[in-house]
């Protein structure tokens, strides 16, 4: 059979750096040219902080977060107040900067200034990761497209801040990348797509990447991954990222994502409405994929491993079935009640993996696994699930810093007789109509060799979703900022 990979411009286009109507570059300046374009954030009601850089005394602006008001200054220039809001709403600073910059940027100069004095440095960070975030560009597979501008834009600020507006370029550049991942169709991206993206990532950013394909992961025994794939045009592939920013062996972080580029649901299949969007069921393999890329552009001295088990979950004459019996690398045997609980098998094969070989301290994995932690939290929160309540309380804190938020569910024993299998070690579904994500982590946790630092994040409400930078739904970007700060954390320590 021929593998369906879709036409070669198709590959080239993703292939690119990541998807821009814009090219922003930043630097630091350290006073404030009045006569050119500036931003300058306001909280709520602090409209005195500002009173001194505009040309009126009662603008109709309150600093309301996210809310802003373009007024000229004296000279003819652009002045925009941009609403910061309240101390509370400082974690999402992003996202004001992202609506500022998508909804005005067409009528900007070449240069525009940000008045930054008054920022913290986290906030600065921010500021950067939004205004990249805003020339994230979902249409990159239309016939015609907008060209290409060149933006500086200069931050104000008497502190030193060039690191802060580079680490912050690379955030927002590394977000956008995962995004065009996740948004990218299926045809394009296949499992061997995902593959060349990493392999060529490494290469350019000095990190190991090792691609396993069909035959090495027959050998290996990576029977769960070779179930969900194997009735695809595309076979499945692993892909290892070895990050290594220490000169010690040992492995701080593990972290493993699920990879399904294409979800069908296999012979339990989906139902047609919105399955076009089951293209994004890889969105934890797209972070993944994305934080081993940034902690090499930032040189983190921490020593990471990227795993990620890729499948297309299809329909074909070989596909696996309900009521047959697989294996796994870790050994074990697991019953097929369902094979649209696919992700799953490939988290088991990848955390295997992951333990056997490099002995991690931390071992944490990514998926848009269920639709029930999709009810349960909805689209504010992934669902978080550990036994190691010092890693939940960090992730936890980390999450509200960064606006990525998580929400701990519970791992109780009564709900391990959910997966009882007569016939296997295991069985993938508990046909239950409740507790859906709680009985996939159970299931994951069957494969953990009862490692002491996993924890397991559900991001399916999260990860994708709609937006007002889209009409149809897309790609969020989560994960990136919030697996940073978590790695830079333990970078640090």
């Amino acid at each position: 059979m021929q593998k369906s990979i879709g036409d070669k411009n198709s590959q080239k286009q993703l292939n690119g750096s990541f998807f821009k109507s814009w090219i922003m570059t930043y630097k630091h300046i350290k006073s404030l040219d009045t006569t050119t374009d500036f931003i300058i954030p306001c909280g709520k009601d602090h409209l005195k902080t500002i009173a001194d850089f505009i040309p009126i005394k009662t603008p109709d602006f309150d600093g309301s977060f996210g809310s802003y008001q373009l007024i000229y200054g004296t000279h003819g220039n652009r002045i925009y107040l941009l609403g910061i809001g309240e101390e509370k709403e400082a974690p999402k600073m992003e996202e004001a900067f992202r609506k500022l910059c998508f909804e005005t940027q067409k009528h900007w100069d070449k240069t525009i200034q940000v008045y930054a004095e008054d920022l913290l440095d986290d906030d600065i960070k921010k500021a950067v990761v939004g205004m990249e975030m805003a020339q994230y560009v979902i249409g990159e597979f239309k016939s015609k497209k907008d060209k290409l501008k060149n933006v500086n834009v200069a931050f104000v600020s008497s502190k030193a801040i060039k690191k802060t507006l580079s680490e912050g370029k690379c955030t927002g550049e590394t977000i956008n990348r995962i995004k065009a991942l996740v948004d990218a169709p299926p045809n394009v991206k296949t499992p061997e797509f995902l593959g060349n993206w990493a392999s060529k990532s490494a290469k350019k950013h000095d990190y190991k990447c090792t691609v396993l394909k069909q035959k090495q992961l027959e050998k290996q025994g990576f029977k769960a991954v070779l179930s969900v794939g194997r009735a695809s045009v595309n076979p499945p592939v692993v892909i290892i990222n070895e990050y290594k920013g220490k000169t010690t062996k040992s492995v701080d972080i593990a972290l493993v994502g699920k990879g399904v580029t294409f979800d069908s649901g296999g012979l339990s299949i989906k139902p047609s409405t919105n399955l076009h969007y089951m293209k994004s069921d890889m969105g934890g393999a797209a972070v993944v994929l994305g934080i081993v890329e940034l902690i090499a552009k930032l040189k983190l001295k921490i020593n990471v491993v990227g795993i990620v088990a890729s499948a297309e979950n299809a329909v074909g004459s070989d596909s696996y079935r309900p009521g047959d019996v697989i294996g796994s690398y870790s050994g074990k045997t697991i019953e097929i009640i369902d094979t649209d609980a696919e992700g799953r098998l490939c988290l088991a094969d990848g955390i295997s993996y992951a333990i056997k070989t490099f002995k991690p301290e931390y071992l944490i994995d990514l998926a848009t696994l269920t639709g029930s932690v999709v009810r349960t939290l909805g689209y504010a929160a992934a669902g978080m699930f550990t036994k190691d309540q010092d890693m939940a309380n960090a992730m936890s804190n980390l999450g509200n810093q960064v606006h990525e938020r998580v929400w701990e569910l519970p791992l109780y024993e009564d709900f391990e007789s959910d997966l009882h299998s007569d016939v296997a070690d295991i069985r993938n579904f508990s046909g239950l109509p409740i507790a859906g994500a709680i009985n996939a982590a159970k299931f994951l946790e069957a494969f953990t060799e009862n490692h002491e630092k996993w924890l397991h994040l559900d991001i399916a409400g999260v990860s994708f979703g709609s937006s007002s930078y889209a009409k149809m739904k897309s790609a969020t970007g989560f994960g990136i900022q919030l697996m940073l700060r978590f790695i830079q954390e333990k970078a640090s320590n």
